[in-house]
This record gives structure tokens, sequence and C-alpha cells, in this order.
């Protein structure tokens, strides 16, 4: 009876469709990144931990830019034709990786490739209250987490093999395959998918940036919203250890192949489902707060030895970490429509996503210095650094319920 009501969400077609069309979209999304790590490596070696921050930064700059006026016109317009629109466009750019030579290529793809993402995401996560209505979002959220970690997971195992047969950089077609598939299935949707104010019509640039200062007001301006994005940047600093050093760490330190690394990625990204699971069946909202604060310790705790151990109690870490991480990011989800009225949350989504990955462009650097200058112990310095913040954060900005 949990489990499928964890599923309910299903019986809506709109959001079967958006929800197979994130699926066929992810797969290969997963191979990409995998993919990324790997090139990174061929070109750098040893310094693949700057390119992968060099490039992760540039992605997040670009949802840092971009995405608070995606949320705008996901108010506006129809969120179908958004969709579409991003998702071939990015089939278009991600086709070029393959025939990538230089480091500063990769940097210019990514940094295009997100440009779209940017408008994607939040259109699609203030899509998914609107199509499932009040009763089954909190279902529906953690499910499309769960299914985006599951991939991750499957990801990692998939590319390892392709790359054997067919050379890691054909992977990249893979992804762009997926992408066109997931257009067309948003495409045949009935109708569109547009919020009651969503009228079309010329506005002034002044309401436009009004609009956007508004989705950051609401955002700030709600304790338990506040509080949330605070545990996302404690998170941020943590994990963005995980995704630039592990690669160095399991390839460089402890000399073992890119099947290891898959298997460690791969990991996580099984706790991280685990946990969206665990929270899609729990869905009680006076416990969502707790529920980030465990999360973000977990994350925090799993990095403290990550430094010493070998290639199995690694594994179990990131199974920690990647379970941590999704009781923050899925909480921090749902509070927002659990706080936002259905009018606002397409701009109150992108601002969000716009500042949780603002921490990340502090993130990533950070964990590329530490991954250069401090070789031997990157995962220790990180998880001190979260854990002053975390203790900042929970003393101060921890709402009185």
């Amino acid at each position: 009876m949990q489990v499928s009501k964890l599923f309910h969400s299903l019986h809506n077609p709109a959001f079967a469709r958006l929800y197979a069309a994130q699926t066929t979209s992810l797969l290969g999304d997963a191979l990409t990144w995998l993919g990324l790590a790997l090139l990174a490596f061929e070109l750098a070696g040893k310094d693949s931990a700057v390119v992968l921050s060099g490039a992760l930064t540039l992605r997040v700059t670009a949802f840092v830019l971009l995405s608070p006026f995606a949320g705008v016109l996901a108010d506006r317009f129809d969120r179908k034709t958004i969709l579409v629109i991003t998702h071939l466009a990015r089939m278009c750019i991600i086709s070029f990786l393959p025939f990538v030579s230089a480091v500063w290529q990769v940097y210019a793809i990514v940094f295009a490739l997100n440009v779209f993402n940017a408008f994607f995401t939040p259109t699609y996560q203030a899509t998914i209250p609107l199509v499932t209505g009040q009763q089954d979002y909190p279902q529906a959220i953690a499910l499309s987490s769960a299914t985006f970690q599951l991939l991750g997971v499957l990801g990692p195992g998939i590319a390892g093999v392709i790359a054997a047969f067919v050379g890691m950089r054909q992977i990249f077609f893979i992804d762009a395959l997926t992408f066109l598939i997931a257009a067309i299935l948003i495409a045949t949707l009935p109708g569109q998918l547009r919020v009651n104010q969503a009228i079309d019509q010329r506005r002034p640039s002044g309401k436009t940036w009004s609009e956007v200062r508004e989705g950051t007001n609401r955002l700030f301006s709600d304790c338990s919203l506040r509080y949330a994005l605070a545990m996302q940047f404690v998170v941020s600093i943590a994990g963005a250890q995980i995704l630039v050093n592990t690669v160095g760490y399991i390839q460089g330190t402890l000399q073992l192949s890119s099947v290891q690394y898959g298997w460690v990625m791969g990991a996580l990204g099984i706790g991280a489902t685990f946990a969206a699971f665990i929270f899609g069946l729990l869905d009680q909202k006076s416990k969502r707060l707790n529920l980030m604060f465990a999360g973000t310790v977990l994350v925090v705790s799993a990095l403290l030895p990550a430094s010493y151990v070998g290639l199995s109690p690694l594994l179990a870490l990131w199974f920690i970490a990647g379970a941590g991480q999704t009781l923050v990011n899925v909480s921090a989800q749902t509070l927002i429509a659990d706080c936002t009225p259905i009018k606002f949350q397409g701009r109150v989504y992108g601002a969000q996503f716009a500042w949780s990955h603002l921490w990340w462009v502090f993130a990533y650097p950070l964990a590329g210095w530490l991954g250069s200058y401090q070789k031997e112990l990157p995962f220790l310095s990180g998880s001190l650094i979260a854990l002053v913040f975390l203790v900042v954060v929970q003393l101060a900005l921890k709402p009185k319920l």
C-alpha cells in the first residue's frame, strides 16, 4: 500500500508523459556526465579536478544568471513549448562533445548546454505541482527525484560497458538521442501547460525584473525556505568535493580504473534513490525540516573519513552521502510547493534554483583547489569547512515552530 502510494501520481496522464520524458533524457544525461569526467581525465590527467571544477562552475553560472528568468517565463507562457525547445537545443549542443580536443572546448560546450538546462529544470519542477495537484505533488516530486538518482546509478555502469565496446566519446550521441525522444513525448501532450495568469501579451522590462525580484523575496521572506536554502549551501560545499575529487581519488590515489569510479558514483546514486523513496512514503510536512537537518549531517559525516579509506568503505560512505543530499534537496523542492501559491511557484522555483546553484559557484572552485593543493586530504578539508557552516546555520536560521 505504501509503495503504491508513491506511484499514484502516475495515474495522472499528463504527469505520466512528463515523467516518461524526464526518464528518457536522464538516462542519456547520466552517461554524458560520467563521460565528461572521463574526458576531463583524458585531456588533463591528474589535473582533471581543475577541469571538472571549471566546467561545473560554468554550468552553475548559467543556472544562476538565467534560471530566475526561466521561472518568470514558466509563470507567463506555455510550459510545454519551453520544455520542447530546451530539449531540442540540448540535443544539438551535446552532439559536439565527441569531437572535443581541447579543454576550452569542454568549457564552451558545457556552458552552452546549461544555458538551456537553466530554462528546463525550474520549468519542469514548477510543472509537477501544476499537473498533479495539491494531494499528489509530494509523491510526484519524490518519484521524480528517485528516478533521477536511479538513472544516475544505472548510467555509470552502462557508460562503462558502452565505452569498452564503442569508445568513451560515442556515449555522448546516446544522450543527444534521448533529448530528441523526450522532446517528442512532451510535444505530443494534449493542450497546454499554463497557469491561469499566463497570457500572451507584451510586458515592460520593469515588470519582468519585478517578477524576478518577487521570486527571490518570497524565497527569503519565508523562514522555512530560507533555512532550506542555507542547508543547501552546506551540502554544496560537501557535495562538490564528491563530484570533483572522486575521479582523481579513485584513478589517481587508489590507482583503480573508470569501472571502479562508476561503482563509487553508483553507490552515491543508490543512496540518493533509497532516500527519495523513503521521503515519498513518509510525506509528513511537520518532519521535513528535521529530515533536512539529518540529511546535511549525513553528507558531512560521510565525507570526514573518506580521504583515509579504500574502495569498499568509500562505497558505503558515498551511499550515505547520496541519501543525505536527497533528503535535503527533495525537502527543499517540496517546501516551495507547501509555502507558495501555485501562480507564483514558477518564479520561486526559478529563484531557488538560481540561489542554490550560486552556492556551487563557490563550492566547485573550492573543491578544485583542495583537489590540487590538498591532494592527500581533499575530502577531510572540505568536510571540516562544511561542518563549520552547518553549526552556524543550525544555530542562526533554524525556524522556531
